[in-house]
């Protein structure tokens, strides 16, 4: 049985004795039945890894003793990604869970011209990406912004490739073909896509229009496989 992982943010600077958060607790003594001695892993989502061992378990308090810790360097490429919401909201979440298990390193919510609905539930999002982090064993959580327009996404400055996937016709460069730069950011439009004259405006900011393949995807798929793209070079 692998050694399961858990979320807690405020971890000490140095190992020895922890009480784990009520939630972590919860989890360890009354889902996963662990008893005293038991191994688990505990990351902070900034890079820092304990091993730790449980000296006692119970309901009302869990302490652990942290050891051995690590400071896993972050993932590279830093690649961000900004999604427009979609009508489905489980679609996104869905998104969120799959891109974080890739390794993306920040989401931007999109508001573009044609995004029909902003279903924007923070606790929630952010509890479906530290459960993909675990699942997937990463020590870096997802950075997860506040919804923001299309318009001033564009004009903020940004040091590292831009990118812009679209349905229009015109010059795109296949993003599988493209080099990997150490940061990265891609636009992914609505489910009506990006307006023309919100693909012009980017690509006088500098954008670089790309292609994901020869199919037409649905925005979810678009980002996943936009994910998967930058980060497998």
């Amino acid at each position: 049985m692998s050694v399961p992982y858990f979320f807690e943010p405020s971890l000490p600077h140095l190992p020895g004795h922890f009480t784990l958060s009520a939630e972590t607790a919860k989890h360890c003594v009354q889902v996963l039945r662990m008893k005293e001695g038991a191994m688990i892993v505990l990351t902070d989502g900034k890079g820092n890894r304990y091993d730790a061992t449980i000296l006692s378990a119970s309901k009302k308090e869990t302490v652990v003793m942290l050891a051995n810790k690590t400071m896993v360097p972050a993932n590279n490429p830093v690649t961000s990604i900004a999604i427009s919401f979609v009508k489905n909201p489980s679609r996104m979440e869905w998104f969120l869970e799959k891109a974080t298990e890739i390794g993306i390193s920040q989401f931007f919510p999109l508001l573009s011209e044609r995004t029909e609905k902003n279903h924007f539930k923070t606790e929630r999002w952010e509890n479906i990406i530290v459960s993909a982090m675990l699942q997937s064993k990463q020590v870096w959580k997802p950075v997860l912004h506040q919804p923001i327009h299309f318009a001033e996404l564009i004009q903020q400055p940004f040091d590292g490739g831009k990118l812009i996937a679209h349905c229009e016709k015109g010059d795109k460069i296949q993003l599988a073909n493209l080099p990997q730069q150490n940061q990265q950011l891609i636009l992914i439009g609505p489910e009506g896509d990006f307006s023309p004259a919100e693909i012009a405006c980017a690509l006088k900011q500098g954008f670089t229009p790309v292609s994901l393949g020869n199919t037409r995807l649905r925005t979810e798929t678009a980002g996943l496989a936009a994910a998967v793209l930058l980060q497998t070079k």
